[in-house]
């Protein structure tokens, strides 16, 4: 938490989030012209920043965009934050719901946090239906090969479509999909409104990539990557909201053996 307290210290930092908030997915190019700032410097404080957690990168042919990782930010919010006076923690408290917000670009959502497990158990919770309806509450069912379809079993709802297949399954570092199909028996079972999940099935099929990486010795990173979605898209915005809690549940569940409880 020390680098994360550090990098927030500094003003030129806090504008570089308050850039990524406004706008995510920047280069460096359009960090440092819409900040009025030197390229190195801008370059150094986005080092500081990654160092800390706050900002993750991904590489997109030649260039590097940058995106903000609110999975700091949470933590020492559920660590501190309680423990002061809301006065004095209104910052904190801003700068988390800021970094929460589902604005991640108009076309992706990026999501990393650091897990304590190693990346084969990563990669059997991501794949293996029991371990899946656990913190899901659903079953992925394929032999995970690329090309190979998908079934996605929502409870009772079982979703079946020739689009849903595995785009790339490369254990236990790398695996790809294209998004589930939206359907009316979708809609029911979770008690959403069929007006807005036909206009989601109207969009355009988005992926989801999970990128496992080792960090130190007992630590793994998780970076979440759904994209592919079309400007304005509805579906970014809901699943902008719903990745941030069921990253965190398969993150509980593997260190502490249990999933978050339900929301009353």
């Amino acid at each position: 938490m020390d680098e994360v307290f550090k990098a927030l210290a500094d003003p030129s930092r806090r504008a570089l989030l308050d850039s990524l908030n406004a706008r995510n997915g920047q280069t460096l190019r359009e960090l440092c012209a819409g900040l009025d700032m030197a390229r190195q410097s801008v370059s150094k404080h986005l080092a500081v920043l990654e160092d800390a957690r706050l900002v993750t990168t991904r590489k997109h042919g030649r260039e590097k965009h940058h995106f903000l990782n609110a999975e700091p930010i949470n933590a020492i919010a559920d660590r501190w934050i309680s423990r002061y006076h809301r006065g004095h923690a209104q910052a904190l408290a801003d700068l988390k719901t800021a970094l929460e917000s589902p604005a991640m670009t108009d076309t992706a959502f990026v999501y990393t946090t650091y897990i304590k497990t190693t990346p084969e158990e990563l990669w059997r919770a991501l794949t293996d239906p029991a371990f899946t309806r656990r913190y899901w509450g659903l079953a992925l069912e394929t032999d995970w090969t690329p090309g190979a379809p998908m079934t996605w079993n929502h409870g009772s709802v079982q979703i079946a479509d020739p689009e849903q297949v595995v785009l790339a399954a490369e254990p236990p570092n790398r695996l790809s999909y294209t998004w589930h199909t939206f359907t009316s028996e979708f809609a029911a079972v979770h008690g959403l409104d069929p007006d807005e999940v036909a206009a989601w099935a109207r969009e355009q099929r988005s992926k989801v990539t999970f990128v496992i990486e080792p960090h130190g010795d007992d630590t793994v990173k998780l970076t979440v990557t759904h994209d592919d979605f079309p400007p304005g898209s509805a579906v970014r915005d809901a699943v902008s909201g719903g990745w941030p809690e069921l990253v965190a549940s398969l993150k509980t569940l593997l260190e502490t053996g249990e999933p978050l409880p339900s929301p009353a």
